[in-house]
């Protein structure tokens, strides 16, 4: 009998320090992402035309003066949201209402619903696209599959669908970078035919992945040949031509 005890003492004993060192490198997985960088944030030239509004779940809502449709955007995995500042006020000085959405843990697979009730907010908007760089465009992309009707179009940015929305008339455009090296590249072909028939696609010269926003270089990428400004500035102006020719 103490044998079995002292047995079971010490499979648990096992089996604690397993959770426990699990525990302690999810939270080290978790801890360690990009983080904005806010010099050069605070770099870029803003039009006063634009509000910005925080709602009550930390998304950030870029807002023009009359919103010829809405986006809302899932940042990449392991991105700090506010990287993506200076392209979401691009994209509201072109007139696309942007809702720039914060995940739990800077990971868009946690809460992939993240875009329910956001179109209801803002009533005067009646063309809504969703989208999202990297995994943040892929959890986009799963989500628009169940929520078709709710949408006009997908932008994706260097990301792909592994969901098939291939039968729907969703207005797509895919964008990614020339030296895109984060991105793989194989998948990319693999699920290409899950997008739309004539889904629009524009390859950045120069351009990497970390490109779209704005937190420095991403482990693993490429070697930029333009900067993010510029990434950022050829990116809100196709995605508002796409907007613009899909109305």
């Amino acid at each position: 009998m103490k044998n079995s005890k002292k047995r079971l003492m010490i499979w648990l004993s096992s089996v604690l320090a397993v959770v426990v060192m699990l525990a302690a490198l999810s939270a080290i997985y978790l801890s360690d992402y990009y983080h904005a960088d806010e010099t050069a944030i605070a770099a870029f030239a803003y039009s006063e035309s634009i509000s910005k509004r925080q709602m009550d779940d930390g998304a950030v809502a870029y807002i023009p003066e009359e919103p010829s449709a809405g986006l809302v955007f899932y940042p990449g995995g392991k991105v700090e949201a506010a990287a993506y500042d200076p392209l979401m006020m691009a994209l509201a000085e072109k007139g696309v209402l942007s809702i720039l959405v914060e995940m739990p843990f800077n990971l868009a697979v946690l809460d992939v619903n993240a875009a329910d009730g956001i179109q209801e907010m803002f009533p005067q908007v009646e063309k809504w696209y969703i989208g999202g760089h990297s995994l943040g465009g892929s959890m986009a992309a799963s989500y628009v599959e169940n929520n078709t009707d709710d949408f006009d179009g997908l932008i994706l940015l260097a990301a792909y669908s592994t969901a098939d929305i291939s039968e729907t008339e969703l207005n797509t455009i895919s964008i990614y970078g020339s030296e895109d090296k984060v991105m793989n590249a194989e998948k990319y072909e693999k699920y290409k035919p899950n997008l739309p028939d004539g889904f629009t696609e524009y390859v950045i010269e120069g351009g990497c992945h970390a490109g779209f926003g704005v937190y420095g270089p991403q482990e693993g990428d490429g070697v930029p040949n333009i900067s993010s400004s510029e990434q950022i500035s050829f990116t809100a102006e196709k995605i508002a031509e796409s907007i613009s020719e899909g109305q």
